[in-house]
């Protein structure tokens, strides 16, 4: 694999645990709920396997997930941004995580406004 392409590989894979922990599901447990062998999730969880489009559609429909959600924070603008290492960061984190970590958002960013009135 080309170095873009493992890099990429590993952050969908970071990407497919979080999912798989945030719906309490053991590797072993998605394996079978999507059809494929617990090995496998794991090599993919650790970015070592190049996924098909066949094996990234059972894995969305095992997590209940549209498909295009397992891309959701994989490369938005790139780790050498600074938007793209929050993102990268809240990606690693539990689904329940964005909400809060939207919310404190919010406040800093409203307290600052009404800083500079």
């Amino acid at each position: 694999m080309e170095a873009n392409t493992k890099q990429l590989a590993k952050r969908l894979g970071e990407r497919i645990r979080t999912l798989r922990m945030d719906k309490g599901l053991s590797q072993e447990q998605l394996g079978e709920l999507s059809g494929l062998h617990t090995n496998y999730v794991g090599q993919i969880e650790r970015g070592e396997k190049n996924l098909t489009i066949e094996s990234l559609s059972k894995i969305a429909r095992s997590l209940g997930i549209p498909l295009e959600q397992l891309f959701h924070s994989v490369d938005p603008l790139g780790p050498e941004t600074e938007l793209g290492r929050i993102v990268m960061l809240l990606s690693e984190r539990p689904v329940a995580d964005h909400s809060l970590v939207l919310a404190l958002m919010k406040t800093v960013f409203s307290w600052e406004e009404e800083k500079r009135k």
